[in-house]
């Protein structure tokens, strides 16, 4: 005798009473009669030939033949499930492999914390994180290395697009403990008159501008200009050894102390904003769906660009 395919309601209304073994939570489960749940069983039983539950006024229980086709059903169901999920999730835009840059200590722990809330969101898709040194620019996503990065802004190139700041720091002079004006318990712009600046050579030049605090001349000043830095441990290695100083955000002073390094306050520059960028023409939905968790994870995230940071990173000197 031809049984023919099972329907959608017969697999289901099956499957919630084998493991609930009660027609009423059975019912509930999937919003439907207890009678209706009844007439299902009754039709599948006849179709299949012989008794899949023993029913009494006290219990339900499956038969053995009960047992062994839910047994051969339920990884089928739940495939069936998981395809229909993954199909879904396609058609979202959001499943697969998002290569994500990173770029100094704070950002490392920003990324891992949104990955990993990202992933109980969205189980279907993986986030492989690289991280890059300091002076790298946005290189890793014009060249499609990765699909988005962190920056610290501004990033003007049009092919490269930025979402809105994301971590807000206070900035520090970053310099050598030896450095006479390593003593002093904050400096201003115009104190950096006649210091060696640190080089970021990979930088263009408006980046390079706005990160020094050089202001707006062209082109960048002939002198004075410090050693060439690929890396920021290079640079700070270069600024330990009383080779130039270097403008840097407050999460430098958490994540790089160093004995001889001093990080003093600059009182009275903008402070540097940190955000996302990726490539023009390139954004996704699921690059769209990482970069809104991530703003909810920096949100909630305990970093120098918290409101109340300059006290925590700024202590008062005698």
């Amino acid at each position: 005798m031809e049984v023919g395919v099972l329907e959608r309601h017969e697999l289901e209304g099956f499957l919630a009473l084998a493991e609930e073994l009660h027609f009423g939570r059975a019912a509930d489960r999937l919003t439907v009669s207890r009678a209706h749940i009844s007439q299902t069983i009754k039709k599948l039983e006849r179709r299949i030939g012989a008794p899949l539950f023993l029913r009494t006024s006290r219990r339900v229980a499956l038969t053995p033949i009960g047992e062994r086709l839910r047994a051969d059903l339920l990884p089928h169901h739940r495939g069936i499930t998981e395809a229909v999920h993954r199909a879904m999730a396609a058609a979202r835009g959001t499943t697969g492999t998002l290569r994500v840059g990173f770029v100094g200590a704070l950002w490392g722990q920003l990324f891992v914390l949104a990955a990993d809330a990202f992933r109980d969101s969205h189980p279907d898709c993986c986030v492989d994180l690289r991280e890059y040194a300091f002076g790298v620019a946005q290189e890793p996503v014009r060249s499609g290395e990765v699909d988005l990065m962190n920056a610290s802004f501004p990033v003007l190139e049009e092919d490269l697009v930025t979402g809105p700041p994301l971590v807000r720091e206070p900035r520090m002079l970053a310099i050598s403990s030896a450095h006479p004006l390593a003593a002093r318990p904050f400096l201003t712009i115009a104190d950096l008159a006649g210091l060696t600046m640190i080089r970021t050579p990979t930088m263009p030049d408006y980046w390079t501008r706005s990160r020094t605090l050089l202001g707006d001349e062209e082109p960048l000043p002939a002198t004075p200009q410090g050693p060439r830095a690929t890396s920021l441990q290079e640079g700070l290695a270069l600024i330990a050894a009383g080779k130039g100083v270097y403008p840097v955000g407050a999460q430098v002073v958490r994540f790089y102390q160093r004995p001889d390094l001093a990080y003093v306050p600059l009182t009275d520059a903008p402070v540097l904003d940190w955000g996302l960028v990726w490539k023009a023409g390139h954004e996704t939905p699921l690059l769209r769906a990482f970069t809104a968790t991530l703003a909810t994870v920096a949100a909630a995230s305990d970093h120098p660009g918290t409101p109340d940071a300059s006290s925590a990173v700024f202590p008062a000197r005698d």
